[in-house]
């Protein structure tokens, strides 16, 4: 293990903040449903460290539950693990053929799961069924024994580790699974514009999310699992499970959106009804497409504060952002991008 090629950023911004105002015609943002004044302000937010561990594009990262830990993959088909307390590295065997699409930590275990192009999910062992490129997985909470992968041909097949089987197999989620974090009572899949969400238990669907005119990129839960948000190129969409309903929103504004992930301090909900305010949400700020003409590629994150409609931006990479994760316990969030590295910001 090294760490040659990481570069700490101690409490030093990238960029100054700016600030887009509330919601107008030409639309930085919309608001919709209650809002609060007592949200706090949008916080700082600082690259700590970055690494450059990868000779491709990285195109997926996830904490460890205890938040030690941060793994990242992609075209490289093997696993980089970082130490986030020594800040040291290693990588995985190559366990796939292609491209690795997602990974995921079992729950408050060092144990990985990736899955990939080869049409494969792995955890320790690969596991056959899929005929297509599996696009994502994940761990039940609670039943940390069984995960789930999803393809293009909206399959959703249950895994048992222990019995190295499938044990079920749905239709539905095509492009990415999550299920509701620390319970896990409810399962979210994405397929073209909708986010669908399932009970875990019966398999039945309890709501359709749908306002998204162009397909989903990416969705994230809180770390309550109340609330999810959900990323397509044109618009941000924050939605209440207990409603169903889209409770805000934000435009892109020529802007590629890609992936989003709630502000890990702005995470600890009350009930809807009393709630300070609607959480933080770190999101792409994406490409203008009159920059992707040009051959220029900016790509930035940005803080949106949805109780004030108000955004700071924070310059990142030097490509793509492809995924973001981030961690409740330490309160960091991790970006990964097609300029090959990974950066961790707090």
């Amino acid at each position: 293990m090294t760490n040659d090629f990481l570069s700490l950023k101690n409490n030093r911004k990238r960029k100054g903040p700016s600030s887009s105002g509330a919601a107008n015609s030409t639309g930085t943002g919309n608001t919709v449903g209650p809002s609060s004044n007592s949200q706090p302000s949008t916080p700082s937010f600082n690259e700590v460290g970055s690494i450059c561990k990868s000779s491709s594009k990285v195109v997926c990262c996830h904490f460890s539950s205890d938040g030690k830990l941060l793994a990242s993959a992609g075209h490289d088909k093997k696993v980089v693990i970082w130490n986030m307390e020594t800040l040291q590295t290693e990588s995985t065997p190559e366990d796939h053929n292609l491209i690795i699409t997602d990974v995921r930590f079992r729950p408050y275990s060092t144990q990985l799961a990736t899955s990939s192009f080869d049409t494969t999910p792995n955890c320790l062992q690969t596991y056959k069924g899929h005929t297509s490129h599996v696009m994502s997985l994940d761990f039940r909470p609670k039943k940390t024994d069984l995960f789930c992968s999803c393809d293009p041909n909206n399959e959703i097949r249950f895994w048992n580790i222990n019995q190295y089987s499938c044990i079920h197999v749905s239709k539905g989620g095509s492009s990415q699974v999550r299920f509701q974090p620390r319970i896990g009572q409810f399962m979210a899949v994405a397929s073209g514009n909708v986010v669908l969400i399932f009970d875990s238990e019966s398999d039945g669907q309890t709501h359709s999310l749908q306002g998204h005119s162009t397909g989903v990129h990416s969705f994230c839960w809180d770390t309550n699992g109340d609330y999810l948000a959900s990323v397509s190129q044109d618009s941000v969409r924050v939605w209440s499970l207990s409603s169903g309903k889209c409770i805000h929103e934000l435009s892109s504004s020529g802007n590629m959106f890609h992936s989003c992930v709630f502000h890990p301090s702005y995470s600890k909900r009350s009930s809807e009804a009393t709630r300070p305010g609607p959480p933080v949400l770190v999101r792409l700020h994406g490409m203008m497409l009159e920059d992707l003409r040009n051959g220029i590629v900016d790509e930035s994150m940005e803080l949106w504060n949805m109780a004030v409609n108000k955004c700071m931006t924070v310059a990142a990479h030097d490509s793509v952002i492809s995924a973001l994760a981030q961690s409740p316990v330490t309160r960091m969030v991790a970006s990964a991008s097609h300029d090959k590295s990974v950066k961790v910001w707090k």
